[in-house]
Parts: C-alpha cells; structure tokens; sequence
C-alpha cells in the first residue's frame, strides 16, 4: 500500500446511495447481515441515533469506506456483549471497506487507527471495545495489528486509551 491520506468525513444526506449498495455487498453482507437495520440508524442519525458518530472513509477524493464511534453507555439497551454503568467510559466502532479496490492492501489497518486517533483525539473515554465475528480473520488482525487485545473472558478485544 501506497502512503495514503486516509481521513474521515462526517456521513452526508448524499452518501447514502453508495452506502446502500456497499451493504449489499456479498464480502459486507457476511459480516454486516441486515442492511436494514444499518440504514434505520444512518436516518436516524440526526434524531434517535444522533449519538452515533457516522464518517465516510476518503482516500484523498475517493469514498472507500464507513465506520462509526459511539458511546456504549448510549447503546447499552441494545447491545449485550458489554457491561458499562456510566457515560464517557467505554466506546465502540464500526468499520468497513466498501470500494472493492482497497481489499487486502492494508487499508482496513489504516482506518482502525485513524478511527482510534480521531477518539482518542475528540472523547474523554478510557477505553475502546470491539467484537468482531471470531471468523473475520481480516477484522481481528486489524485490531490487533493497532494495538488492541483480545479478552478471551469478554470474548471481545480492547484497547485502553489512558
């Protein structure tokens, strides 16, 4: 992989379109399942799901990817594979790869970190929680290739932040 400049842009109105399609993907799809819900929280993002922070990923002008932060305090009745008790502590993400073309070059490594940087940057949490499908190999080397650990008790991987 070239050295890109991989930033992240907040999601936009225009942006669903390419969205809807990176989600029908099949390699999306297997690790993503119900596009429909995905879609509800993308229009959803300026009321019910406005504490979810949704980005575009851009090489340079080129739209490839999406991921989100959010506060798991926020999403606490809809998730169960954490347990946290006040605001601000623990955070989340999301992400993907939807443009075909950055696949296996190294790219997904890069927005982990960018993604990690920009919530170490912008919140005052202690620690990032992911759970990937424990056959998503690409996702789980991401992780740990950016510093995160697997907890073989959680069953989830973490990275503290402070």
């Amino acid at each position: 992989m070239e050295k890109s400049k991989i930033l992240l842009r907040p999601f936009q109105d225009t942006d669903v379109a390419m969205f809807t399609t990176w989600l029908h993907k099949d390699y999306i799809l297997k690790w993503y399942q119900d596009p429909e819900d995905w879609l509800t929280e993308i229009n959803g993002r300026h009321d019910e799901y406005a504490w979810i922070h949704h980005f575009i990923v851009m090489d340079s002008e080129t739209s490839i990817g999406f991921c989100q932060h959010y506060d798991c305090y926020d999403a606490k009745d809809l998730e169960n594979w954490y347990t946290v008790t006040q605001r601000g502590d623990t955070y989340s993400i999301d992400y993907l790869i939807g443009n075909e073309e950055y696949l296996g070059k190294g790219y997904g490594k890069e927005i982990v970190c960018v993604l990690t940087g920009h919530i170490k940057e912008t919140e005052n949490t202690r620690e990032i929680v992911v759970q990937p499908d424990e056959d998503n190999g690409a996702s789980n080397g991401v992780l740990l290739a950016n510093g995160y650990v697997y907890d073989k008790q959680k069953k989830y991987y973490r990275k503290l932040l402070n």
